[in-house]
């Protein structure tokens, strides 16, 4: 018999979240499932206090609804002020982007708390330096051709090489503010000088692939492993097929490409800590590597008969044990 774990989740109000396809709640439901304790906070209430790390935490218990009005938690005591260093095995850091400052600073202050012996899973430095559309830059060559610019004139010749082309924010999430801009589109110039206008930050150019219609893969890897897929397809009008964005899913398997991606994006994943990622290919091309709160587990493990929670929950007890 392992030993519980006592387990403290960053993430967003649990009260709102959307059960039926929450990642991070499947994994709070697994976790525990195996006997390990659950506290629950927001990045918010993180603090750094004479040298210690603290929170103001909620135990609590969750369980899947069995009907609209069943809740999925409930609380089981009172808020109250806790070392995360001192009262945790692991910080299990979910909350959703945006990948602001405000991201950036939780990072730094569960580093802090790290350094004390506290496991937080993903790597919070690692998180904090694998922003997701440039993390990837670092596998440029499994990437669509691809540019990070302010500059008009730049894109503009980006888009006189390549044609038609995907204009996105660097920092967004979901699919949220992603344009696709024709070869004789003549909105390029008013849509780069509205980014310029809403984000400080450069924004991404990317060569549209057309095949995106037949979808969007998302692959999960574990600890650097892939352990399944989903096809997310657009909606009809819409190159967007995140499932957030009105996209649906399909099951799939990995090609050989797509598997010759994973076997050279795994073993880093791994070695940096980044134990649950999730890496988007387009027709071959890779274009995303989502470190921060992954999504999708739920829709593959139905499709596949897989529990992707054990996994991620097998890796993070294996971690801790190798730490001794």
């Amino acid at each position: 018999m392992r030993p519980p774990l006592s387990i403290a989740v960053q993430m967003d109000p649990i009260e709102t979240i959307h059960v039926a396809g929450d990642s991070s709640f499947a994994l709070m439901l697994e976790a525990q499932a195996r006997g390990h304790r659950l506290s629950h906070y927001l990045a918010t209430a993180l603090d750094w206090v004479e040298g210690r790390v603290k929170a103001d935490v909620r135990d609590l218990e969750v369980q899947r609804p069995a009907g609209a009005e069943q809740p999925h938690f409930r609380w089981i005591d009172q808020p109250r002020e806790a070392d995360l260093a001192a009262e945790f095995d692991v910080v299990l850091m979910r909350q959703d982007p945006p990948f602001d400052m405000a991201y950036v600073t939780a990072t730094h202050l569960l580093e802090r708390a790290q350094a004390e012996g506290l496991l937080v899973v993903n790597d919070p430095a690692a998180v904090r330096n694998a922003p997701e559309k440039l993390y990837v830059l670092e596998f440029a060559d499994l990437m669509p051709p691809t540019m990070v610019t302010r500059s008009l004139k730049a894109a503009q010749a980006f888009r006189a090489r390549h044609g038609e082309i995907v204009v996105k924010p660097l920092y967004g999430n979901a699919g949220t503010a992603v344009f696709h801009v024709g070869r004789d589109d003549p909105n390029l110039a008013a849509l780069i000088e509205l980014f310029g206008h809403v984000w400080r930050e450069p924004f991404m150019v990317q060569a549209f692939l057309p095949d995106v219609r037949l979808g969007d893969k998302r692959i999960i890897l574990i600890d650097g492993e892939p352990v399944g897929a989903i096809n997310r397809l657009p909606r009809a009008g819409e190159i967007r097929s995140n499932l957030a964005a009105g996209g649906s899913a399909e099951p799939t398997d990995l090609s050989p490409r797509e598997r010759e991606i994973c076997d050279r994006l795994g073993p880093e994943l791994k070695r940096r800590g980044l134990v649950f990622a999730g890496i988007d290919v387009i027709a071959g091309h890779l274009t995303e590597i989502n470190v921060t709160s992954p999504t999708g587990i739920i829709t593959m493990d139905a499709f596949n008969g897989t529990n992707t929670p054990a996994r991620f929950w097998d890796a993070v007890e294996a971690r801790l044990r190798r730490r001794g």
